[in-house]
């Protein structure tokens, strides 16, 4: 059960489940980037705390990274229609998602060239570290052996594949953290290792298979 659930956040994060495309709506992604943005640390209400301040922080400006910021209102309509998507809003991700290959000059789901994300939420107001995460999101089977070819570092790209999968599988799609663990934990003891940091990349392609 727990290598099923896996696999099936893994066939997620390979893009084998998709959202389908809904009509236009109102305004619900803010961008910023590139010294402009479409928010302000007076939107709080509206963009949370993390991206109200990313938004003030872009125009002031300082070097933040691209990105753009899902709506505060768009969660409370997600979850008054039993956690569906509002119409809209992912032709709005996808455009904002182009925004941010043109300001970084690279591309999602490029294996020669990849753009990686991280989602994190955020409210008004909240506490570091007490608020969903995850990382490394555009990493796939092929986009993550190109990343090692680009980094040089193959163990790095794998370790960062297999952290994804992880937060996927726990956050977005529910399977708990502890199957993960288990997948990790057999192969340290198979190679009779006690840290993650003595698992080479060969062991973490193994640890991405069990997943």
């Amino acid at each position: 059960m727990a290598k099923n659930n896996g696999r099936a956040a893994k066939a997620a994060v390979n893009g084998k489940r998709t959202t389908p495309s809904r009509g236009p709506s109102i305004k619900r992604v803010y961008f910023f980037g590139n010294g402009k943005a479409e928010g302000n640390a007076g939107m709080k209400d509206l963009l949370g705390g993390k991206g109200s301040n990313l938004a003030d922080m872009t125009l002031v400006p300082l070097p933040v990274p691209p990105g753009f910021t899902i709506t505060t209102e768009t969660c409370g309509e997600y979850n008054d229609a039993g956690q569906t998507l509002p119409p809209g809003l992912m032709d709005e991700v996808r455009a904002n998602i182009t925004k941010v290959e043109k300001a970084t000059g690279k591309t999602f789901g490029d294996a020669s060239n990849p753009l990686l994300v991280a989602a994190r939420s955020g409210a008004k107001m909240s506490m570091p570290g007490m608020m969903d995460t995850v990382l490394n999101i555009g990493l796939s089977d092929a986009v993550v052996e190109g990343l090692a070819r680009l980094t040089g570092n193959e163990r790095f790209a794998y370790d960062s594949y297999r952290r994804l999968i992880n937060m996927f599988g726990d956050t977005v799609m529910g399977v708990d953290h502890e199957h993960f663990e288990h997948e990790l934990s057999a192969v340290k003891t198979a190679r009779g290792v006690a840290l993650d940091t003595d698992l080479s990349a060969e062991d973490l392609k193994e640890v991405v298979s069990r997943y």
